[in-house]
């Protein structure tokens, strides 16, 4: 059985160094998307030393993609987008962890939208 490109288990991230949003199907049969989630990046280590501070940045940033991640069970396609950086870093995240290895990612950068613009800026991609 074939299934349409509207019965995939999409998701769209809108991600900087600051903070994501997951865009995704609250029902994939359905196919509305809907937001599904905010997460923060924080960290508020101050380090003396700079390599401990790139280290601990690291492990906040995977906890960071972690939580992201938990939004996107059996994603089979993703758009991510963003303003730069963030995304790249995510992506490799993403190329290193087993669950998503066969995930089709592409990915745009955009500049910072509200949740209706960011809805419908996906649902143009995934159509």
């Amino acid at each position: 059985k074939i299934m349409s490109a509207n019965n995939k288990k999409q998701f769209g991230v809108w991600l900087d160094s600051h903070h994501a949003t997951i865009v995704g199907k609250k029902d994939v049969e359905k196919g509305d998307l809907i937001i599904l989630g905010h997460i923060k990046y924080e960290d508020h280590t101050h380090h003396s030393n700079e390599n401990a501070a790139h280290n601990a940045e690291i492990t906040h940033l995977h906890k960071f993609f972690k939580e992201i991640t938990t939004h996107m069970q059996n994603a089979e396609e993703l758009h991510i987008t963003g303003t730069g950086v963030a995304q790249e870093q995510f992506k490799k995240y993403l190329s290193e962890t087993p669950q998503f290895k066969n995930t089709v990612s592409k990915d745009t950068t955009t500049n910072k939208m509200n949740d209706d613009k960011l809805i419908k800026f996906f649902e143009d991609q995934f159509h």
